[in-house]
């Protein structure tokens, strides 16, 4: 069933059309419908479209150019309203004038009053607003599955969640049992949900993008590589992946890594790095656990770029 904030844009256009209806129909009044009704077809589409290649940005908004919406993305009520506000006033205004009871005079003037009002109020809303409308964030439903940590992702993708929460919660289990994090989130979900309002992750909360990662097989991966903390803002490739693939072969997630190495592409230069990088790794899980956690630490703590 369509929920409340889907409905706010169609709704809001068939207030629109109905508002520029009211236009068109008042200049038919007034002008041959044989010429009126292909003249304002034109103008008025005209008129709209233009809006988005002008500054500043408020006549686009007052028009109801709302652009690009993203994944999860709704125009608040109010960027929904202005435009609302701006072509219903004008309509209302001359449906006034089509009272056939009061004074003509008095009629015109509330009528131009209804009218501007409506025009000076959408622009006053929008006169600040920069290119983007506000927006609201989040509107999709959502699918949550098990604990420790607790996963969510958009109700499509809900089929694959329990066993992605699964082995995201073991993945997280064995890097801790290794000594390579202490990460304990309490929630991970599906951040591509917020749109252009993207939030920040916190030591229990983590906003991942997962909705295309989830049916490609590779969202333990991006949990795996989030849990794993440099302590140094530069890292060079080969010590990157390096821990990346020891951690990745360690949860079960090497097919993953691969996937993601194939996507960031392999020319020569990065399929000699590989080849390194699989010999290191190989070297080191050849070794006791316990020097394997030395060697994740070492790897986790180190900024200066290794010599290939």
């Amino acid at each position: 069933m369509p929920s409340l904030d889907s409905l706010r844009l169609p709704l809001a256009a068939m207030v629109l059309c109905v508002a520029h209806a009211v236009l068109g129909f008042a200049v038919g009044c007034r002008v041959p419908r044989v010429i009126a009704t292909p003249i304002v077809a034109v103008v008025d589409w005209v008129a709209v479209a233009f809006t988005s290649a002008v500054l500043p940005y408020w006549p686009r908004h007052v028009s109801g150019q709302f652009g690009s919406i993203g994944f999860g993305e709704v125009p608040s009520l109010v960027a929904a309203g202005v435009p609302v506000l701006l072509a219903g006033g004008v309509a209302a205004g001359l449906m006034i004038l089509w009272l056939p009871y009061g004074w003509r005079a008095l009629r015109v003037a509330v009528a131009a009053a209804v009218a501007v009002g409506g025009v000076f109020g959408a622009y006053r809303t929008a006169a600040d607003w920069p290119a983007t409308p506000p927006l609201t964030a989040g509107n999709v439903a959502m699918k949550c599955a098990g604990s420790a940590p607790r996963m969510c992702v958009p109700e499509f993708n809900a089929r694959h969640l329990p066993q992605v929460q699964r082995d995201t919660a073991k993945a997280l289990r064995v890097l801790r049992d290794a000594g390579a994090t202490s990460a304990q989130p309490r929630l991970i979900t599906d951040g591509y949900v917020d749109g252009r309002l993207q939030k920040p992750s916190t030591d229990t909360v983590w906003r991942m993008m997962l909705t295309r990662q989830v049916p490609r097989g590779d969202a333990v991966y991006q949990v795996v590589v989030q849990s794993l903390h440099f302590r140094c803002k530069q890292v060079d490739v080969r010590t990157a992946h390096s821990a990346w693939l020891w951690a990745a072969m360690r949860t079960g997630q090497e097919k993953a890594y691969q996937m993601r190495r194939e996507q960031e592409g392999l020319d020569p230069t990065a399929l000699q790095v590989e080849k390194q990088v699989r010999a290191d790794v190989t070297q080191v899980l050849a070794q006791p656990q316990a020097e394997q956690t030395e060697w994740i630490r070492k790897t986790l703590d180190t900024c200066e770029a290794k010599t290939s």
